[in-house]
């Protein structure tokens, strides 16, 4: 693949930059010190798929800490996309009909995930809640929306989830999806320009070490286009800077399985590169 994919950086100066790379390579080269994400998904599709095209200036020269690729985006997620997650939402529910209907329903479920002052980059500890003895990594693709909901972009996402609060009772959802460490993206974007659908994700977790978890999902199986999803996002809300949208996992780890902390979790795929991230413990213990 081409240096196409955009990365944020921390330069060891302190100063937070964007830079381009490639996906497995990293980032190489800075772009012009002005360039905002903010402003470039502030636009249409196609002048944002410009913006998102500005060459880069020179060469990165100094160590650089890779960021969440994201500014001032809410995140936002759509769930039971894929049939594995909903029959899995079906089981940790105890059977509830909900999940069931909304995955043939002309509207999706969509949810508030995170703030982007709140996302998880490369690297970085992503969360177990103390209260929550069910948790689990959800790998998934997410898409990088200008102002308009056009689709002008493509990153790797985790949307941790804490599946017991979720199944004890559908009114606990925001506390199963939004908590600290709980949505990371990363390590870059790759415009729509470069690449293009089907995605085939894989999710490795290891424990000391060791592979206690590892599955695939392509986005081929997702039982709603990305479009749609985009499209029913902006019925009635604005996003000024653009947005980011989770387009649900089709990769559930099975029960007893849980993520615990210190776990080292890689969601990865093809053209997107791999977003490496260990588990921590977040929050009280009731």
């Amino acid at each position: 693949m081409s240096d196409a994919a955009l990365f944020r950086v921390a330069l060891s100066s302190g100063e937070v930059r964007w830079a381009r790379g490639t996906p497995d390579g990293g980032p190489v080269a800075l772009l012009p010190a002005g360039f905002r994400l903010d402003a470039a998904l502030g636009r249409s599709g196609p002048e944002a798929a410009v913006a998102l095209a500005t060459p880069a200036m020179a060469r990165i020269d100094q160590a650089a800490r890779v960021l969440a690729p994201v500014e001032g985006q809410e995140v936002w997620a759509a769930g039971v996309t894929y049939l594995r997650s909903r029959d899995a939402r079906l089981a940790e529910s105890a059977g509830q009909t909900a999940y069931d209907r909304v995955y043939a329903a002309e509207r999706p479920e969509l949810f508030f995930k995170a703030a982007g002052w709140r996302v998880r980059g490369p690297g970085d500890p992503i969360g177990v809640r103390r209260d929550s003895t069910w948790d689990v990594p959800e790998p998934e693709l997410a898409l990088v929306l200008a102002a308009d909901f056009a689709i002008v972009g493509y990153l790797l996402g985790n949307d941790v989830s804490s599946r017991d609060l979720e199944g004890q009772n559908l009114l606990y959802l925001p506390q199963a999806k939004s908590y600290d460490g709980s949505c990371a993206l990363g390590p870059c974007i790759v415009p729509a320009t470069a690449i293009a659908p089907p995605f085939d994700l894989r999710l490795e977790v290891r424990r000391a070490g060791a592979r206690v978890f590892e599955g695939t999902a392509s986005t081929s199986r997702m039982a709603r286009t990305l479009e749609d999803l985009a499209g029913h996002l902006g019925r009635a809300i604005g996003f000024p800077v653009g947005a980011i949208l989770l387009t649900g996992t089709g990769i559930v780890p099975e029960p007893p399985f849980t993520l615990l902390p210190g776990d080292e979790v890689r969601i990865a795929a093809d053209g997107l590169g791999t977003l490496v991230n260990v588990a921590e413990a977040v929050g009280h213990s009731l």
